[in-house]
């Protein structure tokens, strides 16, 4: 009986847990005020501390990660007033960035305030005030920190925007985006220097700039991104934010950034921008999210777009929401979660819903930002109100495969704030080959490939791509046992390589635990034996006015390769330096010599070979 009756509560559990819905946790104590626009970070050093911000000046301070929360009330001599941003460095340290209302002789949003706790937000510094400058007012800050990269880690780092009369219509006021910098963990900023080259109006409306988010990227880089007249714009900085470029333009905002949602007392699409600085196959890719109305007033979309190439050039713009519905998904942010590099989005989503009611969605790209998998996280939909003011935005947090959305609910009149916790680790992530070598002394291949905590106990074949015009054929040539490590590289040896020396390709077979399975791309590889050295013929030949010489080593070694005259006569060296093992080029450009034929001859670890060419002229 007591058998049966496991079995039974075994298949229950099984059931409850393949259609369970993630667990949503109210975040702000029950005697809260109205808390909107929110903000959440986990700390790297233990990710159990989870810290929350929202309006006006609440805190929230979870140590189970994200079971139970307490919430506390900032204070500070310059005022604690809105635009909520927290988060910590790579030392654990966490800093909560706000506006400020001081007393006399300061005034409203005069300035930032960026504030410090070294213990989770149990005790707070007074905080720093950054970008004073009578009579102008400074709004929506963001924050940002390198963690990681030689030269800058521990910088924190903000952008924000600056009016020179908030709200003001007239042509000679304007607005501009800002940037400081702190080098002392929050204590002290640098002044405030301007990012933007063309200035905004100051209605914060379509044509004010606004939406400052900074982030690093995998060498110290700080990139920002915000909307205004001129569309979606890009700036960076390569040396810690001392100096900035020229903007360059990414997109359009069709229908602008700011925009009407029905239920919703304001509503805008203001980007965040985000930079994988993990040891994914896609490092170094820098992201922007926005939402707009290009597909209609009554149909709000969450879009990305991004660059692999330091933000010279970008994508085309990408829908986020895999719905096919006319309906609204809007206030969307992005983050990566840098142990593994999968991007996760958050936004509010109507799909599913009629009239106004609304669902919390998130979305999550495991191949770069090419694809993307929609979810619903909220447990019920809820139904807002335009005459309560509900924020500009909603915020999420992820790491080490565990995800934070956190978000404002709009019931009756009353606003709330919740998580929900979500565990990602089936997510399955595309695994890049990135080189191959060849051991000469048991001629082993290594395969050597970016790996992550997300690989533990996954399994890997190694094809070999037969060398047809198709490239479809494969041969298995061996196994490996994957059992990826934390490391940023790990290598395996399999037998049963090649037979001679030439050029294959190979791909990675990822297989998960449920047995389905993704191919990386492939990756050609030169195979050089022991004693196999060569020199080719050089091509074109005859040749006018160059002409290039392939030569291969099967390990390091000293070479030199001279030209000769029929007569024997050394006409130029053209190497005569160590090289390492592989497969090289030399190219030849006589400038000065005559039609006729010539020699050229390698010399490398005892091996020697002349070869003839014609020059033509």
């Amino acid at each position: 009986m007591k058998k049966a009756l496991l079995t039974v509560l075994s298949l229950f559990l099984v059931s409850f847990i393949t259609n369970a819905q993630y667990i949503n946790v109210r975040i702000d104590d029950p005697t809260s005020n109205q808390p909107e626009e929110v903000s959440i970070a986990i700390n790297p050093t233990n990710p159990n501390f989870i810290s929350a911000a929202a309006n006006i000046n609440h805190f929230f301070r979870s140590s189970d990660a994200g079971l139970t929360w307490q919430t506390s009330y900032l204070t500070s001599s310059f005022g604690v007033w809105g635009d909520p941003s927290v988060v910590y460095d790579e030392l654990g340290n966490l800093y909560f960035g706000h506006l400020s209302n001081p007393p006399f002789p300061g005034y409203w949003i005069d300035r930032i305030v960026v504030q410090r706790s070294t213990d989770n937000g149990i005790n707070w510094n007074d905080g720093a005030g950054v970008g004073f400058l009578n009579p102008k007012n400074q709004d929506k800050e963001w924050l940002g920190v390198d963690m990681h990269s030689p030269n800058y880690k521990g910088n924190v780092y903000m952008t924000w925007t600056e009016f020179d009369n908030y709200g003001s219509s007239s042509p000679s006021d304007s607005s501009r985006i800002k940037f400081s910098r702190s080098t002392d963990r929050g204590l002290n900023w640098s002044n405030a220097i301007t990012v933007s080259d063309k200035s905004g109006d100051c209605i914060d409306e379509d044509n004010t700039v606004e939406g400052a988010v900074p982030c690093v990227g995998p060498n110290g880089e700080v990139y920002v991104s915000w909307a205004g007249p001129l569309g979606l714009m890009f700036d960076k900085s390569t040396n810690g934010g001392t100096s900035w470029n020229v903007d360059k333009f990414v997109t359009t905002i069709p229908g602008g950034w700011d925009y009407a949602v029905p239920g919703i007392y304001r509503a805008n699409g203001l980007p965040v921008t985000a930079c994988d600085t993990s040891q994914s196959p896609f490092r170094g890719n820098i992201y922007i999210n926005w939402t707009d109305q290009r597909n209609g007033t009554g149909n709000t979309d969450v879009f990305l777009c991004k660059s692999t190439d330091g933000g010279n050039t970008w994508s085309a713009v990408k829908k986020v929401n895999d719905d096919n519905t006319t309906r609204h998904q809007f206030f969307t942010w992005m983050t990566i979660d840098q142990t593994t590099g999968i991007i996760y989005f958050v936004f509010y989503d109507r799909r599913n819903t009629a009239n106004n009611f609304t669902d919390v969605f998130v979305a999550r790209s495991t191949d770069g930002g090419e694809t993307f998998t929609n979810f619903k996280v909220s447990e019920s939909s809820f139904n807002p109100s335009s005459s309560v003011f509900f924020g500009d935005y909603t915020n999420i947090a992820a790491l080490n495969k565990m995800v934070y959305p956190i978000w404002m609910r709009l019931d009756t009149g009353t606003l709330t704030v919740w998580t929900a916790i979500v565990n990602d680790s089936s997510a399955v992530i595309p695994v890049e080959l990135n080189s191959f070598t060849t051991s000469l002394s048991d001629r082993n291949v290594k395969l050597y490939w970016q790996t992550a905590s997300e690989l533990n106990n996954r399994g890997f074949d190694i094809e070999r791509c037969a060398l047809s015009a198709e490239r479809l054929a494969w041969d298995k040539i061996g196994f490996v046992n994957g059992k990826g490590t934390t490391t940023e590289t790990t290598n395996y040896s399999f037998i049963d390589e090649p037979t001679q020396s030439g050029l294959y390709s190979y791909r990675l077979k990822q297989i998960d635990f449920d047995g389905s399975f993704k191919y990386s791309s492939e990756v050609d590889v030169n195979f050089i034996f022991e004693n196999d050295f060569r020199i080719s013929q050089n091509y074109p030949n005859p040749f006018n006015p160059s002409t290039t010489i392939e030569y291969q080593i099967p390990q390091a070694s000293f070479v030199t390769i001279q030209v000769y005259d029929v007569l024997g006569k050394e006409v130029v060296t053209l190497i005569n330096e160590e090289k390492p093992a592989g497969i090289h080029e030399v190219n030849f450009e006589p400038k000065e010599l005559t039609s006729g034929l010539y020699l050229y001859k390698i010399s490398a670890g005892g091996f020697e070979q002349t070869r003839k060419m014609m020059l033509l002229k």
